[in-house]
């Protein structure tokens, strides 16, 4: 078992969640030491945010790429440098500290000068990214997730300021703050950086107009400083108005021109679980998202909800030993627009997965949903997906949430290889043999 896990057992956890950002921070100065500091010759782009962080960090890499930087990522769904993107088997986003290291010793070897860091609340908190160096810092929303760690919504929001005051303090950066004026905790974070730069489809700097959404990509205009930025991005929904607006904030502190921003905002056709497509020849939709936040669940739903011609089927769960409170508020927003719901696994853990499922369940009900109805208990996932593809018919929509690009799926008994895309593929492909 991991060191690490044995001390968390065997001390109280109040008292390690006090201790545990020390530890980490020990770790941090010590591997830095004997590495050399192997970040402080990067320039960093550091994003945080509930939602949206994955996205924006491989707009950004992609933006940043074919603007001709030599630029690494290190993100939720992988890692590398250019073009040579791994994928992230870690169950976490920002990776530990001896891995974050190796990473980056192994990107600059390979001729890095960029980076592209999205960075958790979790690892700001336990000082898991003391010594980087980032130049920019990006903010793409801040709604209600990890409570379970933070206890308190504003313990969480600061967690992630902590990026933006870091960002503050580099004192050979540029010290810019990208923030989503759209959020209500915007101004918080523009006092902590030199040069805050808002964006937003409201009132901000750098504001969209001319939104058009459409089922494959969404396209607007910026004016910006007199120049007009004609941007098409080709991830759908609305959320990703703002993860590009991000992008395109990012480009212009960086001083690309209308056209690099353009194409390279462009180029990114897709990123592994977020709103992937899934076609085998079925004559309905089936979407794989990462969605399991009540926020990414409202804005997800009520963009597809008028587009959908059929009903609207959606199979979720929600993970043990994590934020209880969102249990119920994501079966109340499911409940609102799903015409049919599936519930299921999503990672257990160590955690009674009917007793999650019933939390959610709780809430769905609240909004008339009817067990065995419309609202459906499947514990096991793989069943859960097939029992949602058999519910399709002709011009319905099947969403298959919360576990997008992962690669295991924890249980009381550990972890267990999981992918979620080839597994819809592959029942997909059994169900039109049958």
């Amino acid at each position: 078992m991991n060191p690490r896990k044995i001390i968390k057992k065997l001390i109280p956890r109040s008292l390690f969640t006090i201790i545990e950002p020390y530890g980490h921070l020990a770790e941090a100065v010590i591997w830095n030491t004997v590495n050399g500091f192997p970040a402080s010759k990067l320039k960093v782009i550091g994003v945080t945010g509930t939602n949206g962080k994955t996205s924006t960090s491989f707009m950004i890499h992609q933006m940043l790429y074919q603007a001709g930087y030599k630029v690494g990522l290190m993100s939720t769904v992988g890692y590398g440098v250019g073009k040579d993107i791994h994928p992230q088997i870690e169950h976490m986003t920002t990776v530990s500290v001896p891995l974050l290291i190796k990473r980056i010793k192994s990107m600059k070897a390979q001729g890095a000068e960029w980076l592209v860091l999205e960075t958790t609340s979790h690892a700001l908190a336990q000082n898991r990214v003391w010594s980087i160096p980032y130049n920019i810092a990006v903010m793409t929303n801040v709604t209600h997730e990890h409570l379970d760690y933070h206890k308190t919504f504003e313990r969480y929001r600061d967690a992630k300021r902590k990026l933006f005051k870091q960002t503050n303090k580099n004192k050979k950066g540029l010290r810019i703050g990208i923030i989503n004026a759209d959020d209500p905790s915007a101004k918080l974070f523009a006092k902590d950086i030199t040069h805050p730069l808002l964006y937003g489809v409201k009132k901000a700097d750098i504001v969209a107009r001319n939104i058009k959404l459409a089922p494959e990509f969404v396209s607007y205009s910026v004016n910006y400083q007199n120049v007009t930025y004609d941007i098409i991005c080709r991830l759908p929904g609305s959320f990703n108005v703002a993860n590009s607006l991000a992008c395109l904030a990012v480009g212009i502190s960086l001083g690309l021109s209308k056209e690099q921003i353009e194409q390279g905002i462009s180029a990114l056709t897709g990123v592994e679980g977020r709103m992937t497509a899934i076609k085998e020849g079925q004559d309905f939709s089936v979407i794989v998202d990462f969605a399991h936040t009540p926020d990414s669940f409202e804005k997800l739903f009520n963009d597809l909800r008028p587009v959908i011609k059929g009903k609207m089927i959606v199979m979720f769960g929600s993970a043990g030993r994590r934020d209880e409170a969102k249990r119920a508020v994501q079966g109340r927003i499911a409940g609102k627009y799903a015409d049919e719901i599936v519930l299921t696994e999503e990672d257990d853990r160590d955690v009674d997965g009917l007793e999650i499922i019933e939390q959610i369940a709780s809430g769905a009900k609240k909004m008339g949903k009817r067990l065995n109805k419309d609202l459906f208990i499947v514990h096991d996932r793989e069943e859960a997906i097939a029992f949602a593809l058999s519910r399709a018919r002709k011009d319905d929509t099947v969403l298959l949430l919360g576990k997008g690009h992962e690669k295991t799926i924890e249980r009381a008994d550990g972890e267990h290889s999981w992918n979620e895309i080839s597994t819809t593929k592959q029942l997909l492909r059994q169900f039109n043999k049958d």
